[in-house]
């Protein structure tokens, strides 16, 4: 089954932290040095709330990544009986004390929450390079599935930018029967997004043959045929000026089985569950308890 809807409101919110074009030239220059995987993380250590600071209750959690090092997350149980658990991967910047505005609304929803720091990030030891990144997202997965209070036959992952691009690479290829994954404003290719970037400003422009050297392993596209029969839906804004919206398309075209595509009209960059936007929460919650009701 495949649908594509579009929904013609939207609100903005604030978007991560991008840098100016003087910034962006130097970047390019560390990156002849140190690889281009550092390009793409902008960790943040200090942490500047914690979930009981909005009302929400939560469990602080210490876990180990594949290869040892230390990671934080919060563990945000479900009001009453859980419908389910989402595992969430955040997007490059800051940390889980910012990211959790996109789904501190689940909980009280009926929804365990696992929001947690890739290596470098918040609480979490080590530094952010890609193939750490995904150990970390494989890991996290694990240890949820090692808890009491979480169905295993009710497991969704959900991911917001390069998050989602973590979340689908997992979904394809963790060996774990999961539920469903959700990616908003994900990318199709790192080297694709990298070229974009490097493209679009003019300090920045001759560095384009970087995206060359930027491997191609982590690739949602090349994998994302993989998900099926697990229920896939992406969403993205027609206006994101950070992640376009073909890579959506291109996303989209590329899996097979049960898929969706919802478009936020005039939306930008992870603006789908901005607060004034309840439509789309109650989509989503919607959609979610379809497809566990059909498990």
């Amino acid at each position: 089954m495949s649908t594509f809807t579009s929904d013609t409101s939207f609100d903005p919110i604030l978007q991560p932290p991008y840098k100016t074009s003087l910034f962006a030239l130097l970047l390019a220059i560390v990156l002849l040095v140190t690889g281009c995987s550092r390009l793409f993380y902008y960790p943040d250590k200090k942490l500047i709330r914690n979930p009981s600071d909005i009302g929400v209750c939560y469990e602080d959690v210490q876990f180990p990544s594949e290869d040892g090092i230390d990671l934080h997350g919060w563990f945000l149980p479900a009001a009453g009986r859980a419908k389910g658990t989402i595992l969430f991967f955040h997007g490059n910047a800051e940390n889980i004390s910012t990211h959790i505005g996109a789904v501190y609304w689940l909980p009280e929803n009926g929804f365990n929450v696992f929001i947690f720091d890739y290596r470098g990030f918040g609480n979490s030891a080590g530094e952010a390079r890609n193939q750490g990144v995904h150990r970390d997202a494989r890991s996290a997965l694990s240890y949820l599935l090692k808890r009491s209070d979480v169905d295993p036959e009710r497991l969704i992952l959900f991911g917001q930018s390069i998050g989602g691009a973590i979340a689908l690479y997992t979904a394809a290829t963790s060996g774990i029967a999961i539920s469903a994954v959700v990616a908003e404003s994900s990318f199709s290719s790192y080297p694709g997004i990298l070229r974009e970037k490097m493209s679009g400003l003019f300090l920045t422009w001759p560095f384009q043959w970087l995206a060359w050297t930027m491997t191609s392993r982590y690739d949602p596209v090349t994998v994302v045929q993989d998900i099926r029969p697990v229920p896939l839906l992406l969403i993205h804004g027609d206006k994101d000026n950070t992640v376009a919206i073909q890579h959506a398309y291109t996303l989209f075209e590329a899996a097979r089985g049960n898929k969706q595509l919802w478009v936020v009209k005039g939306g930008g960059h992870i603006s789908a569950f901005a607060p004034r936007r309840g439509n789309f929460r109650q989509r989503l919650l919607d959609y979610l308890e379809g497809v566990l009701s059909s498990n």
